[in-house]
């Protein structure tokens, strides 16, 4: 006879997407605590063009989960879409150590569309981890939170 999961535990998979938000999460915030300071003194745009570009990535990373979350409901699925969604968030930061203007660019959109694909799908499997448990979903949804909240938090003290 085995020992018994207590009647409170949370699924596993809770503490992957957890810290798969965390990691995104921070991913994001310690980028945008730098991004204009790079803009401005790195690439040497003037701050008009800083504005444009800082915020059509903002407005991308925060559009593009519309499409991502009907690209995983139709076609890829969830855990695709996630692993989709990092991969081209892993390769968009590393396309911006490249010295160049146009991998600025590109680091840029495949962060924004990495982020299309992540977001909306990890809250989606939060709650599809939770199919047998209702009564545990919410305190499920409050530890993910913590996660997203925890990475916005420590990110720009780390670059600070």
């Amino acid at each position: 006879m085995g020992i018994a999961r207590p009647r409170t535990a949370h699924p596993p998979g809770l503490y992957v997407m957890f810290f798969t938000e965390l990691w995104e999460r921070y991913s994001f915030y310690s980028m945008m605590a730098i991004l204009s300071l790079y803009m401005n003194e790195a690439l040497h745009f003037d701050v008009a063009h800083v504005g444009r570009v800082y915020g059509a990535y903002t407005a991308g990373v925060y559009f593009l989960p519309l499409f991502g979350g009907l690209l995983a409901d139709r076609v890829l699925g969830f855990n695709r879409a996630i692993v989709g969604g990092g991969v081209l968030m892993m390769f968009g930061h590393l396309v911006l150590g490249i010295e160049s203007l146009p991998f600025f660019y590109l680091g840029l959109v495949l962060l924004a569309s990495g982020s299309g694909l992540l977001k909306p799908n990890v809250s989606t499997i939060v709650g599809n981890l939770y199919r047998d448990r209702p009564d545990l979903r919410d305190q499920g949804f409050n530890i993910f939170y913590m996660g997203i909240n925890l990475g916005a938090f420590f990110a720009p003290l780390a670059v600070s």
